[in-house]
């Protein structure tokens, strides 16, 4: 008789580090389920014909099929359905929003929560990596090459799918080590350094090569790669990563970062440990003005650094774009909101950063749409003290690739221009996506951008 399913309308809690030790370090946070949990866990689901959570997805994994092959205890077999539809499933266990997308519309969640899709993704991902060693098998060449550019979540997505179907690829990444933002933006207790290259490592057996500190734009041009080097497409996958400031009075002082910085240096660079060879504040007393994801990263950094932290935020926590469970976890580990308020003024002492001038905010009656907007109450200003401030208001792609390819067309504000469907740009042979296109998003949103360049790729290069 088989197992009666679980009808909890609770997920399995995830183990974690207590708050007051985690703010202190830099390990992982969440500490994954046991495999009695992930299978206690798989019973809630009701494997729905329909799939509803399917649909959700970006890259269309089989949820249905993975989440039965952990009910039954074969791991292994659950690791090989999620890696058919994607090449990072330890990352994307962790950082995906999955209650905005899969598990938003899981049956379960209607009377009560949803299953842990994400959770359990991140299990069978850590069980595979820990218990089976065998790489890979690389398949056999189809003679065909393309380069990627950017080692972030679209590129090295779109080169995963395009290596197993046998293309000759190299990805050209700025940056000293391959990863993208998820080695330079997503901090350590979040997402492991350990696992990205884990999943590095899987492309690399497949056959992906990968030449770091080369700047497309500046070391070599997209026409080179094409003319030159013989590639028959070009994907760019280089991201988001030039940072916006407010253009206040002040942004210029000593002690003032955009999150971009702050988080590649503790990231990629390690600035939090003592013998590091890259120079970052320990602040006393930080601000961070910014309310997404990115926000929550650099405050949650900031606190363990030592510091006091208030995160400032024009509008109210209701319209916090923050993951709820990020959110949740800065509360937990002592950082502040101050809500409703924002910046106007950094206020400086001797070069440094002492202080931040805000303006007080109410929201406005809902217009048209339902929004409402922040609106300053005349008069009114709160000043709070710091030594640091960190800048995270969103980012931008970087204006290089722009500038030095003729024909390829791109927003008043710098994305690539690119068909939704397939990535395919103004240029013939390159496609692009991820941030590069969309500006700033979520990890999984740029790995389905690269899978489906890949696919249109595949297709050009067949057809020619």
């Amino acid at each position: 008789m088989a197992d009666k399913p679980n009808m909890s309308l609770e997920k399995n809690k995830m183990p974690s580090q207590a708050p007051d030790v985690r703010n202190k370090n830099f390990l992982e946070v969440a500490l994954g389920y046991t495999e009695e949990q992930a299978i206690d866990e798989a019973k809630r689901c009701l494997n729905c014909p329909k799939k509803p959570c399917v649909g959700g997805c970006p890259v269309s994994i089989d949820i249905p099929a993975f989440i039965a092959k952990v009910k039954e205890g074969q791991f292994e077999e659950a690791y090989q359905i999620i890696s058919k539809s994607s090449s990072l499933p330890a990352v994307c266990g962790r950082v995906c929003p999955q209650e905005s997308q899969c598990e938003q519309r899981c049956v379960r969640g209607i009377k009560g929560e949803p299953v842990a899709i994400g959770r359990l993704e991140r299990f069978v991902a850590d069980w595979h990596n820990a218990n089976v060693k065998e790489n890979p098998v690389k398949p056999e060449s189809n003679g065909h090459k393309v380069a990627i550019i950017g080692s972030g979540p679209s590129g090295l997505a779109c080169a995963g799918d395009l290596a197993k179907k046998g293309y000759d690829v190299t990805i050209y990444e700025a940056l000293h080590l391959a990863g993208g933002v998820l080695v330079y933006g997503i901090p350590e207790f979040r997402l492991p350094k350990s696992i990205v290259q884990k999943e590095i490592d899987g492309l690399k057996a497949l056959g992906v090569k990968i030449e770091t500190n080369v700047v497309v734009g500046k070391t070599i041009s997209i026409d080179e790669l094409k003319d030159e080097f013989g590639y028959e497409a070009v994907f760019i996958g280089s991201g988001a990563g030039l940072p916006r400031f407010m253009n206040i009075p002040g942004e210029n002082l000593n002690g003032v970062y955009s999150a971009n910085e702050f988080l590649t240096r503790i990231n990629l660079m390690k600035a939090y440990k003592e013998d590091a060879h890259t120079p970052i504040k320990h602040p006393e007393k930080a601000v961070v003005v910014g309310g997404g994801n990115v926000a929550m990263d650099a405050a949650r950094c900031a606190k363990r650094l030592g510091a006091d932290v208030t995160i400032v935020y024009r509008r109210t926590k209701t319209e916090l774009p923050a993951r709820a469970e990020e959110v949740e976890h800065a509360e937990e580990e002592g950082i502040k909101f101050a809500f409703l308020h924002n910046p106007v003024e950094v206020i400086g002492n001797d070069g440094w950063v002492s202080a931040v001038k805000c303006q007080v905010m109410e929201l406005s009656e809902p217009d048209e749409s339902g929004r409402r907007k922040p609106v300053p109450i005349e008069g009114k200003f709160e000043t709070i003290e710091a030594d640091c401030m960190i800048m995270s208001i969103g980012t931008s792609p970087n204006p290089l690739i722009k500038s030095t390819t003729e024909g390829l067309d791109t927003q008043s504000w710098g994305g690539i221009i690119a068909d939704e469907a397939t990535g395919l740009t103004s240029r013939e042979g390159v496609y692009a996506g991820g941030d590069a296109v969309t500006g700033a998003a979520t990890v999984i949103l740029a790995m389905g951008a690269g899978k489906n360049a890949a696919a249109a790729i595949d297709e050009y290069i067949s057809n020619k």
